[in-house]
């Protein structure tokens, strides 16, 4: 428990100080370019999410759910596992090029099959800037080949700490933009060439120095990776065929996402949109990146080791501590998000000549409590679904993941019929999507935990909605302390929606007050997952 106390902790720094580096990154872009009523701002988060969604069809339809476990497995090979790892590398990255090449040809179709309900000045900029963004899919691809190759031989640390460099970068880029051109129109057809690179370029030379870093630490793996073109008789012929699979899968999230971003294309430039989403899910994922990928990605790693050593009592014990433990942080995470949603989504929003910023934190705030919803349930799935990836199953985690999907189309088209059937506002679109993707992806974790408790059995669900309720004895009271302290501020008149700093500034104070409320409580009902939580925090302290 030592090593995933130290390794949590490294992959916990790291994530956090890269998530928050992350925030203020997006802080800087909405004081910049705004968030809602902004053209210019739902262009770039159109144009900046096409390759962000190939690179989550590459790291979790391949990359996670096939190589961890396979060079885990190569490790054990005479020359562990240098030949396999060089032909993988070699083909992964012929494959990237041309993914990208075609892709960035195509980026006036991939533009118009996104954001198709949005002015045409809207997609006329979001297509300038995809020109200049969607070479990132070759630098993601690369960036996630060599973390999770650096995760897989327990090297934890650079493929969670390198994003702090693309955050930095874009920083620096944001504010050249602010102040060569100042104020930056917010209106798409007042955007020059140079404004546009200037924009697009900054994001894809971050993710590219975000790759560059990575390779400075791949000594320490002890491998040494060439270019090699001989791909056969060495394995990859079985990673092709899980990786089907999982590609597929992750296929039909991505063709969900796009359906669910078309819908709320309606609303780009006018209310909640594409920018509104991108800063609420940002904030929704801050704690699960920093709680559950520092906790779970150790776990991950051990998972696959007791699966594939065949000590399957472990892998049940494993799958019991890491849901229990995670969720104990968890849900006081959800508590403190909710409580502070508003203050919280004050910090990226501004005001435009349309709408006030406290108006705007509100809109905001709604679609991040929809998405939270969906908080534990994602949390569990974490350990849930990659359990079945260390068992070499891709196949069942295809068809869970496909049930979601069909949910998350139902319910996006379904809004985007109520709005049309005028039942439901504009402004209120983006949330009911946000809504439904949380009941999806609820029913997804109750079916995927029902079939691996079929295929291994023994998953201790008792213990883990034992601990749920525990929890939520805990967090309930606790989310309610922190609501009465933003009352106490004044609500929505009051001094935390006064600017983006008070804003941050309430945040924390609320989020303090819930954390120090739900361990109070936790304490009294001698929660036996605080010694747990104990061990692992004082893994963070100097010396340890």
């Amino acid at each position: 428990m030592s090593s995933l106390g130290r390794a949590s902790a490294v992959i916990g720094a790291g994530t956090l100080v890269s998530r928050v580096t992350g925030l203020l990154r997006s802080i800087v872009l909405v004081a910049v370019i705004g968030s809602l009523n902004s053209d210019a701002a739902d262009a770039f988060s159109y144009a900046n999410q096409l390759p962000n969604s190939v690179f989550s069809l590459i790291s979790v339809g391949i990359l996670t759910a096939v190589i961890v476990p396979q060079i885990v497995k190569a490790t054990a090979d005479a020359d562990g596992g240098n030949a396999f790892i060089s032909k993988l590398f070699t083909l992964g990255t012929v494959v990237l090029v041309v993914l990208t090449a075609i892709a960035t040809a195509c980026a006036p179709w991939l533009v118009q099959l996104v954001a198709g309900q949005a002015e045409p000045e809207l997609l006329a900029l979001a297509t300038a800037l995809a020109y200049w963004c969607l070479p990132q899919i070759l630098l993601y691809g690369l960036y996630a080949l060599l973390g999770e190759a650096l995760n897989a031989r327990r090297i934890f640390g650079p493929f969670t700490w390198a994003p702090v460099v693309n955050n930095i970068i874009s920083i620096a880029g944001f504010l050249a933009l602010g102040a060569l051109f100042g104020p930056v129109p917010t209106n798409a057809a007042e955007w020059t060439p140079t404004m546009i690179a200037l924009l697009g370029g900054t994001a894809t030379l971050g993710i590219a120095l975000q790759a560059i870093v990575l390779l400075v630490f791949w000594r320490r793996t002890g491998l040494a990776l060439k270019p090699d073109f001989r791909w056969r008789g060495v394995g990859l012929g079985n990673v092709g065929r899980l990786a089907g699979w999982t590609f597929l899968m992750a296929f039909a999230s991505l063709a969900a996402g796009i359906l669910q971003g078309f819908v709320i294309s309606a609303a780009a430039g006018n209310e909640a949109s594409a920018t509104v989403t991108a800063n609420a899910w940002l904030i929704f994922m801050l704690p699960y990146s920093v709680i559950v990928l520092s906790i779970g990605t150790p776990y991950f790693t051990q998972i696959s080791e007791h699966a594939a050593a065949g000590r399957h009592d472990e892998v049940r014990a494993d799958i019991a501590r890491s849901i229990r433990t995670l969720l104990f942080f968890i849900a006081a995470a959800v508590a403190a998000v909710a409580a502070a949603a508003v203050p919280a989504s004050r910090v990226f929003s501004k005001a435009t000549e349309l709408v006030t910023a406290e108006a705007a934190a509100q809109s905001a705030a709604l679609v991040l409590l929809c998405y939270l919803v969906g908080l534990i349930p994602l949390t569990i799935l974490f350990i849930v679904q990659r359990t079945f990836y260390a068992y070499d199953d891709t196949r069942t985690p295809f068809w869970f993941t496909m049930f979601q999907c069909a949910l998350i189309v139902t319910t996006a088209l379904a809004a985007w019929a109520l709005f049309e059937a005028g039942i439901l506002p504009l402004s209120s679109l983006a949330a009911a999507v946000a809504l439904g993707q949380s009941c999806a992806s609820i029913l997804q974790t109750i079916v995927a935990a029902w079939l691996l408790h079929r295929k291994i059995g023994g998953l201790q669900i008792r213990s883990w909605m034992t601990a749920i309720a525990r929890f939520a004895l805990a967090a309930v009271p606790a989310g309610l302390a922190g609501w009465g302290v933003y009352l106490l501020s004044g609500g929505i008149d009051g001094w935390m929606l006064d600017g983006q700093f008070l804003g941050a500034i309430g945040t924390a104070i609320i989020g303090l007050v819930v954390v120090v409320v739900y361990l109070v409580i936790l304490a009294l009902l001698r929660a036996p997952e605080l010694k747990v939580a104990g061990s692992l925090a004082r893994r963070f302290l100097p010396g340890r």
